[in-house]
């Protein structure tokens, strides 16, 4: 039948004991689980993994707030801007005209056990998305590299595929920072799969 979409801006409340994904933004503010972990290159909260852990075991454990805002350096492959499927470089070609935010949402689909613990964004957040993560050193690769991966042998490379300019205004606008809004359920929270586990959603219209 294939994969289907939740539709709308999403929340995650608990109904009698229930976790329960709301849709298409009728969800109650005040119910809503998800807990903002990471803006416009900031870091917000940083739990332990004793902390995940006692999640994970059901204790009410509450997200520990952070303010990091300097990634995990020294690794040359960490380069956000190439880290993708292919057809990922050429979304920008595929939006509608006018589109100004991009609202996106991670959940376990199914699969043999319905419980999923959810566990691994903290991890990624510090290490490919947190801090000035957008350099000009970056694009440059990024674009060498998809000008060879892209190029047809008849037809050439069509320089549309690639991006750069949004690329160039995250780092002339943003101090090379992401500016998206991420929201997750906190981290060791065991919930049954079908359920959001995080959004995404841009923040410079």
């Amino acid at each position: 039948p294939g994969k289907k979409s939740k539709k709308g801006r999403l929340s995650l409340e608990l109904q009698g004991g229930k976790w329960v994904t709301v849709t298409e933004g009728k969800g109650t503010p005040a119910n809503d689980q998800l807990v903002e972990v990471f803006k416009d290159g900031v870091l917000l909260v940083d739990d332990s993994f004793a902390a995940i852990r006692k999640r994970s075991n059901l204790e009410k454990i509450a997200p520990n707030p952070s303010s990091m805002s300097v990634g995990i350096a020294g690794d040359p492959l960490n380069n956000i801007v190439m880290l993708t499927d292919s057809y990922k470089v050429t979304h920008h070609l595929q939006y509608p005209p006018g589109t100004t935010k991009v609202y996106s949402y991670f959940e376990c689909r199914g699969g043999a056990y319905e419980d999923v613990c959810f566990f691994g964004l903290q991890y990624f957040l510090k290490k490919y998305l947190a801090g000035d993560v957008v350099t000009m050193d970056k694009i440059d690769q990024a674009e060498e590299y998809f000008k060879i991966h892209f190029s047809h042998p008849v037809w050439g490379y069509d320089g549309r595929l690639f991006n750069r300019e949004s690329w160039e205004h995250i780092v002339r606008t943003h101090g090379g920072k992401l500016p998206v809004e991420i929201k997750a359920v906190p981290e060791g929270t065991v919930l049954k799969y079908k359920n959001v586990l995080f959004t995404m959603e841009n923040t410079d219209d």
